[in-house]
């Protein structure tokens, strides 16, 4: 079941569709998040944001990759923590928080290996990363970017997701190993 599909079965008030599109998208979200956040908030601003992907997903229409609705969601939960937390919280530059040197390297190491496993720089795979996630371009532009349907484009960025999760949890199981 693709991610358009879940949307639709969790407005329909389906809480298992809920759990599996945070299986799904929940890591990549908080290394996202890493970046403006604190470490130790990510978690918190991450369950506000799947709460109010729940709260909107009957809003939620499938015109681009549900990954860039699920990030404008999460920008807007980050932006809300951090307006809340202004006075808490040390801010540099553009109202962002510094993110600690040693998690944004973690979490960098970490995209750079699973990205290996996307294959060569100018793949498909890596093509539509660069476009889908790192661009946040919809599906759309990306299929008439690359010349392919639209179908290919989601079926690639269903395997990049697929190929990056498993590096990622590799990548951390190795870490992890005595």
């Amino acid at each position: 079941m693709d991610d358009d599909e879940l949307i639709a079965r969790l407005a329909g008030g389906d809480d298992v569709a809920l759990r599996e599109l945070f299986r799904r998208h929940a890591p990549w979200l908080a290394a996202r998040l890493r970046t403006v956040l604190p470490a130790v908030d990510v978690e918190d601003v991450l369950q506000e944001t799947f709460l109010a992907v729940w709260r909107s997903a009957g809003g939620y229409r499938p015109q681009g990759a549900a990954g860039g609705w699920l990030w404008v969601i999460a920008r807007r939960q980050a932006a809300a923590w951090l307006n809340r937390h202004r006075d808490q919280t040390p801010v540099a530059g553009e109202g962002l928080v510094e993110p600690d040197p040693a998690d944004a390297a973690v979490t960098r190491v970490d995209l750079d290996a699973a990205l290996e496993a996307l294959g060569r720089e100018d793949g498909p795979e890596r093509e539509v990363w660069r476009l889908l996630y790192e661009q946040d371009r919809p599906v759309a532009q990306v299929a008439q970017l690359l010349g392919v349907p639209e179908g290919t484009v989601k079926s690639r960025a269903h395997r990049v997701r697929r190929l990056l999760r498993a590096a990622l949890i590799g990548h951390r199981t190795a870490e992890e190993e005595p």
